[in-house]
């Protein structure tokens, strides 16, 4: 991210267990994840942004959204990792509906 200049990132698949928020090196992490075994999305933002964050919503280990306030302007982050097609029905329409909620 430092070399890139980037801002904000997306990691998926991370398997951090819980919804927390950590600091590491020059950003701070934002994760949501319910099981090591799979899924999980983290938002991580530098240190410039990280002030400006207004509200987090972790809506399940596949979704998370954070809101920035940049300048006048609301700018909202969403990271979605998509449900597999081993997973049940009930769980892709779960899925969606938190999605739904998120958009």
């Amino acid at each position: 991210m430092l070399k890139r200049r980037m801002n904000i990132a997306y990691v998926q698949e991370t398997k951090l267990v819980g919804v927390k928020v950590r600091e590491v090196d020059r950003y701070k992490l934002w994760y949501s994840g319910f099981s090591k075994a799979r899924n999980g999305v983290d938002i991580l933002v530098d240190k410039d942004l990280f002030d400006f964050v207004v509200e987090v919503r972790h809506m399940s280990d596949q979704i998370m959204a954070i809101k920035v306030l940049v300048g006048l302007e609301n700018l909202n982050v969403v990271n979605v990792y998509t449900p597999q097609i081993d997973l049940s029905d009930h769980i892709k329409k779960q899925f969606w509906e938190d999605l739904d909620m998120v958009i």
